[in-house]
């Protein structure tokens, strides 16, 4: 079915121009029935004022009219903007000669037509001039449709004429995209390769020309130069025919800039994943080496040489110290990353802040024969801060100055009082310094500078971003200088100052003298739990041990201990469920039950203590906060 038998004929108005009453009459009715809407002019005058305000679809026009002969009114219609989409039928019975019609055709109208004219005659013509006027109007709602797609895309959109490999088109976007004059590249087609870099342009260029005789093209290249460069994705494909041959190109230009910045971060991320885990391993089995060759000398050199057994026992105490100091900045770094590490904010006196940062970094300050100069103001100097977290800053700077200065060195900790309600704290040295490359990027993580003479460079690279974050989070700021290499490094903390509250002395409390408990360990580390019953056995406690839940059970309620400790990652029956088994029975409702294990979340924190735990001990534990947990309550 075609459109001319769905068309409804009533919606199209046609105006019919006619000074013969007559003739005028007769074609009137012929378009009546056929279902057109008709409105009637007898002269040229009314004819262009009834097109101009009631917009026919098509004016039937008789040439031989008494005021302005109906060639001089096509024209006119065909001139005014208003009117000139509006179709025009000429019709004469006396001007039917040859030249007489192509004058009119000339003059603007879309057929000429000698009377007298048949019904279906007329109507024909009328209606494949209608047709002829709907493919126009489809025509251009799809160019207009095109021009508001391309113009208001971010992508530049182009068509070529293959013959002559001419520019037909290039949408607005190009002037954004390659920075160049759309008017100029109308000139010369190939203006659009001096926006490409110089470095891109001859690969492009020959990628293009070959695209004819390869029928593929899709290039990434940079536009503009050094310091302003865009990255481009250029794609085109050939437009073919109902005949399916080719006869134009067209392509689209789209701007890749972000997702190459995108792709750099993820490749510069996973480089330093690869560099962290290496790092990583690296840092994990240094302290284990001389833990193992520890304990072999301990297993080979007899009980006797009591000095050779405290030597070892001294390296291992120092190396898990190191390991557990790894595992608390990377825990730290997740929580902070999360958002989950919370301050214990109080005020503190700077002293309290300063001397256990010191102590930390005490033994490596020794080992390493650096002198070490604490200047600060001579009264007391308060903060509102978390004091472990504060002294973990100060204490990651003086450990960083120690490592990277050779031997031998000079590490100072200056305190100033630069404002009233400000404090500057700066922790200098005459080490290897910092490049200008390294000195914009030292608070980044997993970032590490140079080593010193003797390689001594530990770590993860994530100390100074932990003390960067760490002193956001108290509103404070860090900075770092340095004027190079083998020049030393200062950096320079400055912090709110708080006003001194009103101290008072705190009851001296005796601390309480343990006596032998009756007691439980659970752990399926076979080792571990061992130590542990020898060492609480020393102690003069009673101390008996399982590997699981089930046998914990049975030795609870064979031995009925005051306290248990139960690690968490138990086998089967998790150390969770087994306190919640415990604290079901009646006998273990006030047993006192010490969590001892590898997780130390808060929301481990939480879950163990609503399993009934009273306390949660973070492998490895120190033994005296073992021995704290062991305390009875007063």
């Amino acid at each position: 079915m075609n459109k001319d038998t769905v068309m409804d004929n009533s919606s199209i108005l046609i105006l019919n121009v006619d000074d013969n009453d007559g003739a005028r009459y007769v074609k009137t009715r012929i378009l009546l029935s056929a279902g057109f809407r008709v409105i009637e002019a007898a002269n040229g005058t009314d004819a262009l004022d009834m097109a101009r305000k009631q917009a026919p679809a098509l004016v039937l026009l008789d040439v031989k009219l008494p005021d302005i002969s109906g060639i001089e009114v096509c024209r006119r219609i065909k001139a005014d903007v208003a009117t000139c989409t509006v179709l025009v039928l000429q019709t004469s019975a006396a001007l039917i000669g040859r030249d007489d019609k192509i004058r009119g055709l000339d003059g603007g109208a879309d057929n000429y037509l000698a009377a007298p004219i048949e019904a279906d005659e007329l109507i024909a013509n009328v209606n494949a001039l209608l047709r002829l006027q709907r493919t126009q109007a489809d025509l251009r709602n799809s160019e207009e449709r095109f021009r508001q797609l391309t113009e208001n895309i971010e992508d530049v959109f182009w068509m070529f004429n293959i013959s002559d490999q001419q520019l037909l088109y290039a949408s607005p976007a190009y002037e954004r995209l390659f920075g160049r004059s759309l008017t100029q590249l109308q000139q010369a087609p190939d203006d659009w390769l001096e926006a490409v870099h110089p470095d891109d342009r001859q690969v492009v260029q020959a990628d293009w020309q070959a695209f004819l005789s390869q029928g593929h093209y899709d290039q990434e290249f940079r536009l503009g130069e050094e310091g302003a460069v865009r990255w481009v994705r250029d794609r085109a494909f050939l437009v073919r025919d109902d005949q399916q041959q080719p006869y134009r190109v067209a392509r689209i230009s789209s701007d890749i800039s972000e997702r190459k910045s995108m792709e750099a971060l993820l490749r510069q991320a996973d480089e330093h994943k690869n560099d962290f885990l290496a790092t990583l391993a690296h840092e994990l089995r240094n302290p284990l080496s001389p833990i193992r060759n520890a304990v072999t000398l301990m297993n080979t050199v007899p009980a006797t040489q009591a000095e050779v057994h405290q030597r070892a026992r001294d390296v291992i105490l120092r190396q898990v110290g190191h390991l557990t100091h790894l595992v608390d900045d990377l825990l730290d770094v997740a929580r902070i990353s999360q958002g989950k590490l919370t301050l214990r904010q109080q005020d503190v006196e700077l002293h309290a802040v300063i001397e256990p940062a010191v102590e930390t970094v005490k033994a490596l300050i020794e080992s390493r024969g650096h002198k070490l100069r604490v200047d600060v103001p001579p009264q007391p100097v308060w903060l509102h801060g978390d004091p472990v977290r504060l002294s973990q800053i100060l204490g990651n700077l003086l450990h960083n100055a120690a490592k990277f200065t050779d031997p031998g060195g000079e590490i100072t900790l200056t305190v100033t009082l630069p404002q009233t309600d400000r404090i500057r704290i700066a922790v200098g040295d005459n080490g290897i310094g910092i490049t200008s490359y390294n000195l914009a990027r030292i608070f980044g993580m997993f970032t590490q500078g140079a080593s010193t003479r003797d390689r001594m460079h530990d770590g993860l690279g994530i100390g100074l971003s932990l003390v960067s974050k760490l002193v956001d989070m108290h509103g404070g700021r860090v900075e770092a200088y340095s004027d190079g290499i083998g020049k030393g490094s200062t950096f320079v903390l400055e912090f709110p100052l708080q006003l001194p509250a009103v101290v008072v002395p705190a009851a001296v409390v005796e601390p309480a003298v343990p006596g032998s408990l009756r007691l439980l360990l659970v752990d399926d580390n076979v080792d571990s739990v061992s130590i542990m019953a020898e060492l609480l056995k020393m102690m003069g406690h009673n101390v008996v041990t399982a590997n699981n839940a089930e046998d914990a059970l049975t030795l609870a309620r064979a031995h009925q201990p005051e306290t248990i400790v139960l690690d968490l990652g138990l086998p089967g029956i998790d150390g969770y469920t087994l306190a919640r088994m415990l604290r079901a029975e009646p006998a273990f409702a006030h047993t006192r039950l010490i969590a001892h294990t590898g997780y130390g979340s808060d929301q481990d924190r939480e879950r163990s203590r609503a399993a009934g735990f009273d306390y949660h001990l973070v492998k490895p534990a120190r033994f005296d906060d073992l021995e704290q947990a062991l305390q009875p309550q007063r």
